[in-house]
């Protein structure tokens, strides 16, 4: 399949680029690298062997967006560009409506446009909000906490009805818990722009001295050792169930699935295990909570087991390990010139 991925060189969507080249798709990436490196593509072509076509471009351009539509014969569309700090949402959520909002509506317009039926939306667990039960089904009440979970569900809302209205028209949009983790092979790793919004990208940068100490965020919440409970998820394995939803991409109407472990680690735990792989020590402070945060998430994903034949592989310790690696290999993230880690490696 030809496939655009929108935010083609973030953090999730890089991975799952590996992946789909290896898997025979031809791809095309669009990212305006507001939190992302020009140099992903190069650690693609080193995994792959073929570098995707690239276009520097925000999904709210219209005419930028026709253009790639014109140039290419897309098939299906991977659309995980999109803005996705719950505390920075909140502080700026006119902003957080435009990016994540109002650029998926203009992205499913140019779908529409050039006729093209197939879309996997990259959502999210937040738009469960604080959950009355665990684990999260598809079918749990929908109660986003956050600007940016509600941003989530307002786009899914929108391919709701625009699959409704086009009875053509195939969406899957898969719900993220928390990806963590890294490339086997240390070449790609989450390296957001300024300070990391996500709990393990942090931990890592304090071992390697990037920073001084982890901030938690909360040690009363109602778990077993006060600070927060995630189901974190490989990236690797996040990205093996996009490759996965391809399958339902003739298969009309809105699917929705959990990706997700199925268990709980808590912050403490994470640091605990980071420690205890890395051999480096992450000193940490505790602070209030983050407004929107929820004490405990985990997912139940029997429905993507089910529907795509679709269940996470690697552990915490994979996920500690190959953060590690790619930290240790990158301590400046993707600064680090591709042939000389090569040589590393």
């Amino acid at each position: 399949m030809n496939i655009l991925v929108t935010g083609g060189t973030g953090y999730i969507a890089s991975h799952t680029a590996v992946k789909l080249l290896a898997a025979g798709h031809q791809l095309v990436l669009v990212d305006n690298l507001a939190n992302s490196n020009i140099a992903v593509l190069d650690r693609i072509a080193l995994l792959s062997g073929q570098k995707p076509h690239f276009y520097q471009a925000d999904i709210g351009n219209y005419a930028a967006l026709s253009a790639i539509f014109t140039a290419h014969q897309i098939d299906a569309v991977i659309h995980f560009a999109g803005l996705k700090a719950v505390g920075e949402s909140a502080q700026k959520p006119l902003h957080y409506y435009r990016e994540n909002v109002a650029g998926s509506l203009q992205l499913l317009e140019v779908m529409q446009e050039f006729a093209v039926k197939s879309l996997i939306f990259s959502s999210s667990a937040t738009v469960y909000g604080d959950p009355r039960e665990l684990p999260l089904t598809e079918q749990s009440p929908i109660q986003p906490q956050s600007v940016y979970g509600r941003t989530k569900w307002m786009v899914e809302q929108i391919i709701a009805d625009h699959c409704s209205a086009d009875p053509s028209f195939s969406a899957v949009c898969l719900r993220y818990f928390n990806p963590v983790g890294a490339h086997p092979s240390g070449l790609m790793g989450e390296d957001p722009n300024g300070i990391p919004n996500n709990l393990l990208p942090f931990i890592s940068q304090v071992a390697i001295g990037r920073r001084e100490q982890l901030s938690v965020f909360g040690n009363d919440y109602p778990t077993a050792d006060g600070t927060g409970v995630r189901d974190y998820i490989h990236v690797q394995d996040l990205a093996e169930g996009h490759r996965l939803a391809l399958k339902l991409t003739n298969n009309p109407g809105c699917h929705r699935f959990n990706l997700g472990t199925g268990s709980g680690v808590s912050v403490l735990e994470m640091v605990d295990a980071f420690r205890a792989v890395s051999g480096h020590p992450v000193p940490l402070i505790i602070c209030p909570r983050r407004t929107g945060d929820v004490a405990a998430c985990y997912a139940d994903a029997a429905k993507a087991q089910h529907e795509l034949g679709w269940q996470a592989q690697l552990n915490l310790t994979d996920m500690v390990a190959d953060t590690w690696r790619w930290q240790h290999l990158n301590p400046q993230g993707y600064q680090t010139p591709p042939a000389k880690l090569k040589e590393k490696l």
